[in-house]
């Protein structure tokens, strides 16, 4: 139940930062109109009714690749000299 939660605001903070970045734009284009109920002694009925209308424009990404020439460092390890870990003195004594 907790995740499910999370999920939700999760997705409402998303749309509200595509909405205030422009990236998403929603606008409503037909209003909605409740249905006429009647009730008899028959039943409930009801008539007519509109659904609202939106229209919803994204913003695009476009991804591609191009060639280039990238210069790459060369690595070069030598090995140690043998003499040289017998230099070492200590300076304990």
């Amino acid at each position: 139940m907790r995740a499910l939660i999370l999920i939700l605001i999760v997705a409402v903070i998303i749309v509200i930062a595509a909405m205030a970045t422009g990236f998403l734009n929603i606008s409503q284009t037909r209003e909605a109109k409740a249905p006429q109920v009647t009730a008899t002694r028959n039943g409930v009925t009801a008539k007519g009714g509109q659904a609202p209308a939106f229209d919803v424009e994204t913003g695009s990404v476009k991804v591609g690749s191009k060639d280039t020439t990238v210069k790459v460092p060369a690595v070069v390890v030598q090995k140690p000299v043998q003499n040289q870990a017998a230099a070492a003195t200590s300076n304990a004594q």
